[in-house]
């Protein structure tokens, strides 16, 4: 058994950029500094960012490309940083992002010769065709991502439907499923606390709350929710809805509320970052709607489950693993009138929303504290067959890096010269017009 470990994690996002991955990295470095072992955690640098910490940040040298990714570019071949990285005496590199990160995980464990892990958390194949709009850029960015995940020593997903989802972008290797946990302890906050959120939102007292915790984007399956409470709301239904959460689609979505006629019946909080706070929210509901087949793992899902607080989800969705329609949650088909039709079903009473809750925090949750120690276990095992040369050799991430910008430049080549080619017919067509008429 091995005594110690210092532990090496990488990722494109970490606080003061806040998503599910950050989150996750986050609470990697906490528990594993809580069980004895060391980590570091090596991120992008953010300007007037102080990282008070348990344990040491190295931030690497980035570009700002919030305005077009939502959060800066990391540049993971500066050699002052991989070589203050390389006397850490590391263990083992565990990285959380296909990209920029994992191109520096990979530099790394050619310069110390220990193994990568890597975690396939998101559907990066969505991410890619809402940040490219180019099929040959969409191209060159998931064949980076393939080549960059088939070059790890180890693969785990958060899920089995992020597994398969990661096969179907063209990896042929193996993986493990590794889920995330949630650092919310189970129980629910006092009734006091529930009933002054409600009166600092003017939620009213005797009607169904339903709560949407997430990125404020459409293909959160927010549609899929505002059509279901419109039907609602035209069979006079009562609720209110909370949505928790920003995004970059966040304005178009409250317009669309608003267009629909259902301002008076929505409440758009923001985000929230004190976690008392979200525990106090998922406390109030007495039903989560998370209508995503995007989400590898539904996250909130389960912290929702650590409130009692049970949730509607898409039949076969990644977060809908281990949930039992009727049990410890409610499963539907990806509609929005199915949505409405379950809300409106006269046996969904409050006691029974409350009853799923129950059953959702029994069986479905699980702590950080839990899901890093499996993969403590697991970081163990890595580093014996690493040690046994059990790992073929893999090859140099910069040249995939490098590659995918080559194949950039070629494109854009391409373009240009296909665009002087096009000026140039049209200069000689105006030309002989010209010389005809004129």
């Amino acid at each position: 058994m091995i005594v110690s470990m210092n532990i090496c994690l990488t990722n494109d996002t970490f606080p003061p950029t806040i998503d599910g991955v950050a989150n996750a990295v986050m609470n990697y470095a906490q528990e594993i500094y809580a069980s004895g072992n060391s980590c570091t955690a090596v991120v992008p640098y953010y300007p007037d960012v102080k990282d008070d910490y348990p344990f040491p940040v190295v931030r690497f040298d980035s570009y700002d490309t919030t305005g077009l990714i939502g959060y800066r570019l990391g540049n993971p071949l500066r050699p002052d940083t991989l070589l203050e990285l390389s006397r850490n005496d590391f263990d083992l590199i565990h990285t959380h992002c296909p990209f920029a990160s994992m191109v520096l995980s990979r530099e790394l464990r050619g310069m110390i010769r220990k193994p990568v892990i890597f975690t396939y958390h998101t559907k990066y194949d969505v991410e890619i065709k809402r940040a490219v709009q180019n099929d040959l850029l969409q191209k060159a960015a998931a064949d980076l991502l393939v080549n960059n995940i088939s070059a790890c020593d180890e693969v785990w997903a958060v899920s089995k439907g992020a597994g398969e989802n990661l096969k179907a972008l063209g990896y042929q290797g193996d993986y493990i499923v590794m889920p995330n946990g949630v650092d919310l302890e189970r129980g629910r906050v006092p009734e006091d606390t529930i009933r002054a959120l409600k009166a600092a939102n003017s939620i009213p007292e005797g009607v169904p709350v339903f709560l949407f915790v997430g990125r404020m984007m459409w293909y959160k399956g927010i549609r899929i929710i505002l059509d279901a409470l419109n039907i609602l709301k035209e069979k006079q239904k009562p609720f209110c809805m909370v949505f928790v959460g920003s995004g970059m689609e966040g304005k178009e979505i409250e317009a669309y509320a608003e267009s629909i006629g259902l301002t008076d019946m929505c409440r758009f909080i923001g985000p929230v970052y004190d976690r008392e706070e979200i525990r106090s929210w998922y406390c109030t509901a007495d039903l989560m709607l998370f209508p995503s087949s995007f989400d590898t793992n539904g996250l909130v899902v389960r912290e929702a489950s650590a409130c009692s607080l049970g949730a509607v989800l898409i039949k076969d969705s990644c977060a809908a693993e281990g949930v039992t329609d009727g049990r410890n949650g409610i499963l539907i088909n990806e509609s929005a009138e199915e949505l409405a039709e379950v809300l409106m079903n006269d046996a969904l009473t409050t006691e029974k929303m409350h009853e799923i809750g129950e059953h959702a925090m029994q069986e479905i949750y699980l702590s950080w504290e839990d899901s890093v120690a499996k993969a403590l276990k697991r970081y163990e095992i890595v580093m014996e067959k690493w040690e046994r040369h059990e790992y073929p050799e893999k090859e140099i991430a910069a040249d995939d890096f490098l590659k995918f910008f080559h194949d950039v430049d070629e494109m854009h080549q391409g373009i240009r010269e296909h665009a002087m080619t096009q000026y140039l017919k049209h200069r000689e067509k105006v030309r002989s017009i010209i010389d005809r008429y004129l």
